[in-house]
């Protein structure tokens, strides 16, 4: 016998979001809620609904008295969960990204609330904070040495909306200073929320705040965890015992009650950008969830990125820097070598590792200190480029024109007599079909003969290894990451973000080579990524009092080096963006990026009202590397292509509600060519 229902007595309709992951379906449907399920069928709770003769999932975004719906409406099949898990605080946040990024709701609410799981649910997540554990008092005078830093800490234990771009020292810990102030935060009775680019980042942070709260305080939230212990973990923080999260992307959406402090660190890092639609960025989320709930919010790192920037020079954040004074006391001695000034022949040892003769005494001392050094290259491998060793030009495949590199040789002979044109052992191969090309000849000028572009990790290795014989040398690159190293005489070479922390201790000195093969990428952010990568490397060496040296191999008039070499990260950041103002490209202007198949791109724009001041770029083929998710078939649908819209400054939802429409008026269509929508992407191309 079918079981009666009774509209609820108080707002009995359920405006409700059905997570169907479909523009035009991205919106409100009102239901009816039985007054058995009333108690328990409340805003943010998950529910089961019919729609369009099947079951879905649904939120429910609110409870009202009456329906605007001319026609009957049906029940709301079962609530899934009385717990609410959408609290208004996200959905206010989804509301506005959905608005930034041109997205569907149901898309983000996906990335926000983790898959249910029942047994979670069980669990005992009602323990307060102060009875997880005994926190002490942390000490905050590390920030005493920032210009307003004393100022900045004031507001945020105060509960004031600071926002504050934070230029981290060198050769100083910045987990520190960061768990400190979270650890006072949460003592405080407010919540704290730390994102970082990557689990070893987590890790690092989690033993700073190790020293000031037990385990049980801190909230981890990374991608490496089980659906059950990231759902168990997830409503602990929305039930207000978890007071400092931390975590890698999707942790920017913890539910934090009380929300005081959001830290991102490492902004300009590609992991804070979430790789599915609407690719989110981390710092998006957390100045969002700044302007909405009022909170302090600090974005920090060793270098600064553009957007960081604009938000200084709008005024939206401050500086919180450093006095010169201060940074010079800090720093090691940076020195630059251009490729043309090498003089190698003195010093045999020197030219058979392929270092400047300052480089390796560099590191000679360090060694005799009895410390670590690093010494850093660009790629992992052997030789994974290859050239002409005549005309110099790039050595592609003859199948698929992919770059020939040499995986690793058994013996420096063979490696000696392959880069010479013999058939040997160490065979050039593309590294993107994997053909072995043991005959190969350039295409420009007929030569066999091939030349290193850009050597390996393990071929640098191999000639440290020779150069230091009696040194330990440890290689950290690919997918033999090594996290940490003890503090005593060893030479590590490492691929740019790999290089191990030293534990207790610092490097004696650093070597950072082939720097042109990162300076040259044809890529809008090549500059801002490699300062940021050669000062995460100088930040872990000893300052210049101690005996630290940094040996940077390019040439000391460019502009970046020079930053790097006077520690003006906030005077790059600042270049950066003036000259990206002078081309129009973001963060100087709102951005979009659309690839597809040539009619769809042509039928988007026929059908998009975009706004009066849009300008719209291409089409052009997709940059190198670059596909559309998914099985996309060119026989089928053509070369994908992309086109760029680009918008001034202005209201951050103008263009992305634009395309949303344009998306919406294509499934009215029956559009069903493949098309993908990024709002200001990090990747332009």
């Amino acid at each position: 016998m079918a079981k009666t229902r009774v509209p609820a007595v108080r707002n009995p309709v359920a405006r409700v979001l059905p997570l169907l992951g479909l523009p035009h379906l991205d919106r409100f449907f009102d239901y009816l809620v039985d007054e058995a399920d009333s108690d328990i069928a409340l805003p943010g709770t998950r529910v089961r609904v019919r729609f369009a003769g099947r079951l879905v999932d649904a939120v429910i975004y609110e409870r009202q008295p009456t329906s605007e719906h001319p026609n009957e409406l049906r029940y709301i099949e079962r609530v899934i969960s009385e717990l609410v898990v959408f609290p208004q605080q996200l959905r206010k946040l989804v509301e506005n990204l959905a608005l930034r990024y041109g997205a569907t709701r149901s898309d983000l609410i996906r990335n926000v609330i983790p898959p249910r799981h029942a047994g979670a649910e069980n669990s005992d997540i009602a323990t307060a904070w102060e009875d997880l554990g005994k926190a002490k008092e942390p000490d905050l005078s590390a920030w005493s040495q920032y210009q307003f830093g004393e100022s900045f800490v004031d507001s945020v234990l105060s509960g004031a909306k600071a926002r504050a771009a934070w230029q981290c020292l060198p050769a100083k810990n910045w987990a520190d200073p960061v768990a400190a102030l979270a650890t006072k935060v949460a003592l405080d009775g407010g919540g704290a929320l730390i994102v970082v680019p990557d689990a070893r980042a987590v890790e690092f942070l989690e033993k700073s705040l190790r020293k000031h709260v037990s385990a049980k305080q801190i909230t981890v939230l990374t991608a490496g965890l089980g659906p059950q212990a990231r759902y168990r973990r997830y409503l602990g923080v929305l039930n207000g015992s978890a007071r400092i999260v931390i975590g890698t992307r999707s942790a920017a959406f913890a539910p934090l009650k009380n929300l005081r402090l959001a830290v991102v660190m490492f902004d300009g890092d590609e992991n804070l950008v979430d790789p599915r639609a609407p690719y989110t960025h981390v710092r998006e989320v957390l100045t969002t969830r700044s302007s909405i709930e009022g909170c302090a919010l600090l974005i920090g790192g060793h270098t600064r990125t553009a957007e960081t920037q604009l938000l200084v020079s709008a005024g939206w954040a401050h500086d919180l820097v450093a006095t010169r004074d201060t940074v010079r006391a800090h720093m090691p001695r940076i020195q630059a070598i251009a490729d043309s000034d090498i003089a190698l022949e003195r010093d045999p040892l020197a030219r058979s590792a392929r270092i400047p003769a300052i480089a390796f005494q560099a590191l000679r001392q360090g060694l005799k200190r009895g410390v670590p050094v690093l010494v850093q290259a660009p790629r992992k491998g052997y030789i994974p480029t290859l050239a002409c060793g005549s005309c110099r030009a790039p050595a592609r495949c003859r199948y698929c024109n992919g770059p020939l590199g040499l995986a690793h040789s058994s013996t420096e002979e063979d490696t000696a007599a392959s880069i010479a044109g013999a058939a040997t052992a160490a065979v050039p191969t593309c590294n993107w079909c994997g053909r072995p090309d043991p005959r190969h000849r350039c295409t420009v000028c007929g030569s066999a003969k091939l030349r290193a572009v850009v050597l390996g990790v393990e071929r640098t290795v191999e000639e440290l290894g020779r150069a230091f014989p009696q040194t330990t040398v440890i290689a950290s690159g690919g997918a033999k990451i090594i996290s940490e190293i003890e503090n005593h005489a060893a030479l590590v070479v490492a691929t740019p973000g790999a290089a191990p922390r030293v534990k207790d201790g610092h490097y004696g000195a650093a070597v950072l080579l082939d720097t042109w093969a990162q300076l040259g990428r044809q890529d809008l952010r090549a500059t801002e990524e490699t300062l940021a990568t050669w000062a995460a490397v100088a930040t872990q060496v000893e300052p210049h009092t101690a005996g630290g040296h940094v040996v940077v191999v390019a040439d000391s008039a460019l502009e970046v080096v020079q930053n790097f070499i006077r520690w003006d990260v906030v005077g790059a950041a600042q270049r950066e963006l003036e000259q990206r103002k002078q081309v129009s490209l973001p963060p100087a202007v709102h951005l979009a990026a659309i690839d597809g198949p040539a009619l769809a791109l042509n039928n988007l724009l026929e059908s998009a009202e975009l706004p009066a001041n849009a300008e719209v770029l291409g089409p052009v083929d997709l940059p190198p590397g670059v596909r559309l998710p998914g099985e996309y078939n060119d026989d089928i649908y053509g070369p994908p292509q992309r086109i760029l819209i680009r918008t001034p400054l202005g209201p951050r939802s103008e263009l992305g509600q634009a395309l949303k429409a344009a998306l919406v008026s294509r499934i009215v269509r029956k559009e069903e060519l493949p098309l993908r929508i990024q709002i200001d992407p990090v990747r332009v191309g």
